[in-house]
């Protein structure tokens, strides 16, 4: 699943394929965007921010897109077989030594380097920005506490709080908060939740398999995500699933109910299973 991590490795890959290069072809398999022939520019950087990538030319034009919960970018050498079937490609951008398939790409646009920030301005402190500073975290904190009510699992998720946790690491963020994803900001250290989400990501900014639990073993890399086959590694308890959310934003959320109190006075998560 992309979250801020997967995007940030996708970009210091596409940097690594196609920065200083000229695209022999450049191809955008949209409606929208299919007279654009991007042959013949150079790419001159790339810049993610949050879950959105951008690839920049050297005419003052980015490719914006957007992986959601399927998009991808895959790697390979010019005229090898691509890994996905040619109806899902979006993008084919080819160099004289790589090319680069996007896959299920979302939200695809072209617009003026200089104008990136229309499309991400709303966004919050970007937690693998490498020049992340303490007005950053100021920022976060400050964004996280404005709705004290908000369930803290779902104000994670606020990319307009910060940019770049998705489901995993929301649900491994509150367990080593020892909180439940349930409970309300007035209940969460916001200080320490910026400070683990940011450490958190940027430990697995470039790592190919996530881990937040510092352990080699597989199978034991995270706390709660995808655990319920497991027992809690801290307590030995069994580890719940429970839907947090409403409508489309509805996300399954997983816990361990005893390293995790619920809220005083609250039920418990509906529709958990194990």
């Amino acid at each position: 699943m992309p979250e801020g991590d997967t995007v940030f490795q996708a970009g210091h890959k596409l940097r690594q394929a196609l920065a200083g290069q000229v695209l022999v072809r450049g191809e955008l398999r949209h409606p929208r965007l299919s007279t654009h022939d991007l042959a013949g520019r150079t790419v001159v950087g790339v810049r993610t921010v949050g879950k959105h990538i951008f690839i920049r030319f050297d005419n003052g034009v980015s490719f914006h897109n957007h992986l959601l919960m399927d998009g991808g970018w895959h790697f390979g050498r010019p005229g090898a077989r691509w890994r996905s079937p040619a109806h899902q490609v979006r993008a084919v951008l080819t160099n004289s030594t790589a090319e680069v398939i996007g896959v299920r790409l979302h939200q695809m646009q072209l617009l003026a380097t200089d104008k990136e920030n229309v499309v991400v301005g709303h966004l919050g402190p970007d937690l693998l920005d490498p020049s992340w500073t303490d007005e950053h975290t100021r920022r976060a904190e400050q964004a996280l506490a404005a709705d004290p009510a908000r369930e803290i699992g779902i104000a994670l998720l606020d990319q307009r709080v910060m940019a770049g946790i998705g489901n995993v690491y929301k649900a491994e963020v509150c367990f080593l908060l020892g909180v439940s994803p349930w409970s309300p900001v007035s209940g969460v250290d916001v200080s320490r939740a910026v400070s683990i989400s940011r450490d958190v990501l940027t430990r697995n900014a470039l790592s190919p398999r996530r881990n937040t639990t510092g352990s080699a073993v597989r199978g034991r890399e995270l706390w709660v995500y995808e655990q319920t086959r497991r027992g809690c590694l801290k307590c030995g308890g069994r580890i719940k699933v429970a839907d947090q959310g409403s409508g489309l934003e509805v996300r399954r959320t997983w816990y361990c109910p005893a390293c995790q109190p619920p809220p005083q006075n609250s039920l418990p998560p509906t529709g958990h299973s194990t």
